[in-house]
């Protein structure tokens, strides 16, 4: 036992000893005062300055005005509750695109700066470790996108849709937006009559004030920034019951009701298929929202995947290539939005993940087989590794570029190295670690060494060589069970879509 000794009375200053520390303390408080604010980030290899250090966020409550035209801000004020981890005289923000007109942090207003992408507030008086603390900033929500900030806020025919990874959700509000920090969040969306709005969870409310409605939802799982979706439109929300009574809620443009629902129907067996596969769904609700935009890909926001209407009307997509597409973003709801990357340099256990099931569906569904496919990928493996980085060392983005990590090495390349694990370790080992990683890690974050890890455990053996090969190596190794599969000069066709 360490014995902490006794603190002794301490003798009274001279009262000229006293005012000189005095002194000393304003000199040093105006001092901070005055330095220039800074950005900061958490270290992300791939997004430098995204993330804050200093807090740990517990819930954002999002309160959005919409005016009734897409082109025109709206109204927003973001509460964000949080416990610090560092004594903070100030604290790092990411936002980037809205004018704030005033912040408060616990009830009293705060001075506030930009940085860099940041938004700096500096607390009538600083913030000791380990307290509650709440961030309030009133501020505007611009969905009209700025010079080199692509993502946030996506314009429809109709509306408003958000499309925040890997980096923009601090285009739409102030937040610590970097995975590692999951929270909770409620969703207020005030528009006018006539418009529906649908936010990730379920709805607690529904308020009609005279020309204005008031809609609001709140998630039961912690959720990731870059996984937001606030959608806002003249939209029918289209309901059903998934496996084990789970409520099923698509949301697609009122006109195109009918015309979708052969698609929507899907859903609920595309849940089942893959609950027998890693288990039970891990949120509260799910459903797709098809909008009327121009994205060029499909992504997994928690409980309400977005997804392109042309996917689903245009001919040129074969109906069993849009089933696994479907299946793609609903595996990320256990890959990717239950089981959070660490890091941006983690994305692949999203990606190859969600492109493994998404091959299994087809493999099983529509007989496309899936040792085809990885035999293409094998064959342009060693290019993906040289333009992009192997699949768990993505190459940083290239200026202007931000969303460019989401390259083949971490699609196909990475399921490559989870089908080349599954010929290392059999079927029923593979399937059983798939299981526990998702059980293991649900509602949190994890890594690439945090799977090392688990897959060595599932198989009985130190398997961290192997799969280090795989997804940290220039070259590809060969495949167990294929010594035939060779490099190719001939890199193979690719999609009119990216699944994000």
């Amino acid at each position: 036992m360490l014995l902490t000794p006794r603190p002794r009375t301490r003798p009274r200053a001279p009262r000229h000893r006293k005012a000189a520390l005095l002194a000393a303390a304003v000199s040093a408080c105006l001092l901070a005062a005055a330095a220039p604010a800074e950005p900061l980030g958490v270290g992300d290899r791939l997004y430098p300055y995204l993330g804050n250090p200093g807090y740990d966020v517990a819930a954002y409550d999002l309160s959005l005005t919409y005016p009734g035209a897409n082109d025109k801000p709206l109204r927003a004020v973001t509460t964000i509750d949080a416990w610090t981890t560092a004594d903070l005289d100030r604290l790092n923000l990411d936002f980037a695109h809205g004018t704030v007109h005033s912040v408060e942090v616990d009830g009293r207003p705060a001075d506030f700066a930009r940085a860099g992408e940041d938004l700096v507030v500096t607390p009538a008086h600083p913030l000791h470790r380990g307290v509650w603390t709440r961030i309030t900033v009133r501020h505007t929500s611009d969905p009209v996108a700025g010079k080199d900030q692509d993502g946030g806020w996506v314009r429809t025919s109709d509306g408003l849709a958000m499309a925040n990874q890997a980096d923009a959700a601090h285009l739409v509000f102030p937040c610590n937006d970097h995975p590692s920090d999951k929270a909770r969040f409620t969703f207020r969306i005030t528009a006018p009559n006539g418009y529906t709005a649908v936010a990730n969870g379920l709805p607690t409310g529904v308020d009609r004030v005279g020309p204005r409605t008031t809609w609001t939802y709140r998630t039961q799982h912690p959720m990731a920034t870059e996984l937001a979706q606030v959608s806002i439109g003249r939209s029918a929300v289209v309901h059903r019951s998934g496996p084990h009574g789970l409520p099923v809620r698509d949301v697609v443009p009122s006109a195109d009701r009918k015309t979708l629902e052969p698609w929507l129907a899907r859903t609920p067996g595309q849940i089942a298929w893959l609950e027998g596969k890693v288990g039970r769904y891990p949120f509260e609700t799910y459903g797709v929202l098809m909008a009327q935009a121009a994205t060029g890909f499909e992504l997994e926001t928690q409980t309400l995947s977005l997804f392109e209407k042309r996917l689903f009307t245009d001919p040129a997509f074969p109906k069993w290539y849009v089933e696994s597409v479907m299946v793609h973003e609903l595996s990320h709801q256990w890959f990717g939005d239950s089981v959070s990357p660490r890091a941006w340099s983690d994305v692949w256990l999203n990606e190859g993940h969600a492109t493994w099931y998404e091959e299994l569906y087809a493999e099983e569904t529509a007989h496309r087989p899936m040792a085809d496919r990885m035999k293409a990928a094998y064959g342009a493996s060693d290019r993906w590794r040289q333009s992009g980085g192997p699949p768990a060392r993505p190459k940083p983005p290239a200026p202007g570029q931000k969303i460019g990590i989401f390259r083949p090495n971490i699609y196909d390349g990475a399921a490559l190295a989870l089908y080349a694990l599954r010929q290392e370790i059999g079927r029923p080992a593979f399937e059983r670690l798939e299981r526990l990683w998702v059980r293991n890690h649900r509602d949190s974050t994890a890594t690439t060494a945090d799977f090392v890890r688990l897959a060595s455990a599932v198989a009985g053996r130190d398997l961290s060589g192997f799969l280090h090969a795989w997804l940290y190596g220039e070259r590809t190794p060969p495949m167990p069970g294929h010594p035939d599969w060779k490099p190719s000069a001939k890199a193979p066709g690719g999609k009119a879509h990216t699944r994000r």
